[in-house]
C-alpha cells in the first residue's frame, strides 16, 4: 500500500502565495513521477505540473511563470509552490504519483486532496 498525504492548503487573498507539500509513503520500491492535478467545482480534474524523477516538468499553461514544482527524493516528497494566486486557481489540489512497489509496472496512487480558496 502506498500514501499520499497532501498539506498546505488554505485560504488566501489574490495575489498571494501557498506552498502545497505531498509525501509518499509505505510500500514504495521507486517514485517514478510526482505532480499536482486540481479539481474546481463543476469542472474536470485537469493537471497543473508533474515532475518525473530526473527533473523533467510540465505545467499547465495557466500557471506557468506563478507556480513552480520541485521535489525531494529522497524523502518521496513533491512541492508547488503557488505565487500570484487568483480567485480562478480556487480548486481542491490533489497529489498524484507513479509508484514501483516491486520490479513490476508502475501504479498511479493519488491522495485525498487539500482545498486552495483564492479571494479575490
Amino acid at each position: 500500500q502506498v500514501q499520499l498525504v497532501e498539506s498546505g492548503g488554505g485560504l488566501v487573498q489574490a495575489g498571494g502565495s501557498l506552498r502545497l507539500s505531498c509525501a509518499a509513503s509505505g510500500s514504495i520500491f521507486r517514485v517514478n513521477a510526482m505532480g499536482w492535478y486540481r479539481q474546481a467545482p463543476g469542472k474536470q480534474r485537469e493537471l497543473v505540473a508533474r515532475m518525473t524523477r530526473d527533473g523533467t516538468s510540465n505545467y499547465a499553461d495557466s500557471v506557468k511563470g506563478r507556480f513552480t514544482i520541485s521535489a525531494d527524493n529522497a524523502k518521496n516528497t513533491v512541492y508547488l509552490q503557488m505565487n500570484s494566486l487568483k480567485p480562478e486557481d480556487t480548486a481542491a489540489y490533489y497529489c498524484n504519483s507513479d509508484v514501483q512497489t516491486d520490479w513490476r509496472s508502475p501504479r498511479s496512487y493519488w491522495g485525498k486532496g487539500t482545498q486552495v480558496i483564492v479571494s479575490s
